[in-house]
């Protein structure tokens, strides 16, 4: 589901820059190619590019149940991993006026939307990676860290940094549906309730 939500946001931000009149220039890739010197860094030019930077479990919904009542039997999973995606936008647009605008329209849509689900979001039905999604729902929140843990992620990423926005993609549900076991219901209990006297 990572990729999936990945490609889905960058399809909805693709029109949203078209509608603009920035054109389609974004990409799901990595940022640390960027002057890698490697032959796959050409393709990041004059591109918006998505970058997964990281993931956390959401460890508050650890406790969730893990039982499903399927025609009158109960059957037990693991509880499916939640996750938070951080999501690198940066811009290495042909000018830097064109990056700036880049950003500022990035911020501007996920400000106007900032909660995605499979009602309110249309995208590639056509894709096949895309043919397992039916239902979602996941929230992008800004995420701003200081000037030190910035350094240190652009340190990472190679060095010089792009104008770039960074994201929360809150909360991504991963499950492979394997069931454990199955068994009967307890619907009642049978017996007689004898008082105990001392």
């Amino acid at each position: 589901m990572i990729y999936e939500t990945l490609q889905i946001l960058k399809e909805q931000l693709e029109n949203y820059f078209e509608e603009a009149g920035l054109g389609k220039n974004i990409i799901l890739d990595n940022i640390a190619l960027w002057e890698s010197g490697s032959q796959d860094a050409d393709r990041l030019d004059g591109k918006v590019v998505l970058t997964l930077l990281n993931m956390e479990e959401e460890s508050t919904m650890k406790n969730t149940p893990s039982v499903k009542v399927v025609n009158g039997k109960s059957e037990y999973f693991n509880p499916p991993v939640n996750l938070n995606l951080f999501l690198l936008v940066s811009a290495n647009c042909t000018s830097y006026e064109l990056s700036l605008s880049s950003i500022s329209r990035t911020i501007e849509f996920f400000q106007g939307k900032k909660t995605f689900t499979s009602a309110n979001t249309v995208y590639n039905r056509l894709n096949p990676s895309l043919h397992p999604v039916d239902h979602f729902k996941f929230v992008v929140e800004l995420f701003t860290p200081g000037f030190e843990i910035l350094n240190h992620i652009w340190g990472t990423l190679g060095g010089r940094q792009l104008p770039s926005a960074l994201y929360k993609v809150q909360i991504i549900e991963i499950s492979r549906q394997k069931k454990l076991a199955s068994g009967g219901l307890i619907t009642h209990i049978d017996g007689t309730l004898n008082q105990i006297t001392e």
